[in-house]
């Protein structure tokens, strides 16, 4: 096992990776404990198969703070990028309402108001990162 980081569009990682090729402390790998055949004259050309658990990103960046999900909270069904906000708080909305919508996977999802009530608090803000779950407008 090695660990490594790589990163993926700006957003480092660090993963640790098991060379399927090798034993467990660099030696080739012989699962049935046969002799190996003598090393070719030339170098072959191959990369390695290997297999990596990923863990969390090194320095990415922060999603949104979560809010606690309450009685009157409207919750993320997905985790995304908010686009569009079109409420404010005090205004009165009836059930089915576009609240506000995520963007995850270059598509756009509506998050519509379960019941009618007026926004207490709008918990977002545009550009912010959000996880499923996460409450984005708590209603009255």
């Amino acid at each position: 096992m090695k660990k490594l980081r790589v990163t993926v569009e700006g957003k480092a990682y660090e993963v640790t990776v098991e060379i399927l090729d090798q034993g467990p402390e660099g030696a080739p790998f012989n699962p049935q404990g046969v002799a190996s055949a003598p090393a070719p004259a030339a170098p072959i050309v191959s990369a390695p198969i290997a297999s990596a658990s990923v863990s969390a990103p090194v320095s990415a960046a922060p999603a949104a703070a979560a809010a606690p999900a309450g009685p009157g909270s409207v919750v993320s069904q997905l985790a995304g990028k908010i686009v569009a906000i079109n409420v404010k708080e005090g205004d009165a909305v009836k059930e089915g309402d576009v609240l506000l919508s995520v963007e995850a996977m270059k598509m756009n999802t509506y998050i519509n108001a379960p019941r009618a009530g007026k926004v207490k608090k709008v918990n977002v803000a545009m550009g912010d990162a959000v996880n499923e779950g996460q409450s984005l407008i708590e209603l009255e």
